[in-house]
This record gives C-alpha cells, sequence and structure tokens, in this order.
C-alpha cells in the first residue's frame, strides 16, 4: 500500500513492517502506541524504523494512518482529566515542597 509520511511516498506492507520491526525493542510508550506482533511500540518509533528519517519531520498522525490502514491496532492515551483549582494548588504545591491547607 502507497503512503505519503513527511512528503514522501512509501510503499508499505504488513509483512514489510513486521519485518522491519523485528529485533526492534519497544521503548516506553507515552502517547500514542501501536500493536505489531505482541508488542505495544510509540507511534514515533515506528514511523522512524519504516521511514529511516528523523521523529521531528512526520506527525504521529501520518504514521497512525498508515498502519491503521495496514490493519495493525493504534491505541491513543486517555487524556487526563482537569484538576480543577484545588488540585491544580495540591499538584503546584507538591511540586514547590510546601503542603497546602485549606
Amino acid at each position: 500500500m502507497r503512503c505519503v509520511i513527511a512528503r514522501f511516498p512509501f510503499e508499505l506492507t504488513k509483512i514489510g513492517v513486521l519485518e522491519s520491526m523485528k529485533g526492534i525493542k519497544p521503548e516506553p510508550v507515552t502517547a500514542e502506541s501501536v500493536i505489531i506482533g505482541r508488542r505495544h511500540y510509540p507511534v514515533k518509533q515506528v514511523g522512524q524504523v519504516i521511514t529511516r528519517q528523523d521523529r521531528r519531520d512526520f506527525s504521529a498522525a501520518e504514521v497512525l494512518r498508515a498502519m491503521a490502514r495496514l490493519g495493525f491496532t493504534c491505541r491513543d492515551l486517555p487524556k487526563a482529566a482537569p484538576l480543577g483549582i484545588l488540585g491544580s494548588l495540591q499538584h503546584a504545591s507538591a511540586m514547590l515542597g510546601t503542603p497546602v491547607t485549606i
């Protein structure tokens, strides 16, 4: 399947992506991820391996779209709930090391 990532066309196949990622140790997942085989890879790591380009050259959305079209399972991390005013104060005070008493 032809995919455009970082303005360059790539001819990707599911088997080709599986072969490219074979032997690659997954980095810790902190954002969107792709399940390839039995492993969860960060989207940017997959994009870097299959395109051989710097991670800053493409967006995660481009790689996610390509992987989803190939049939891989893509996952998003849930968005954090807003802390609210009290939660923000407690979080800030914890970072400063001074407890907030109300």
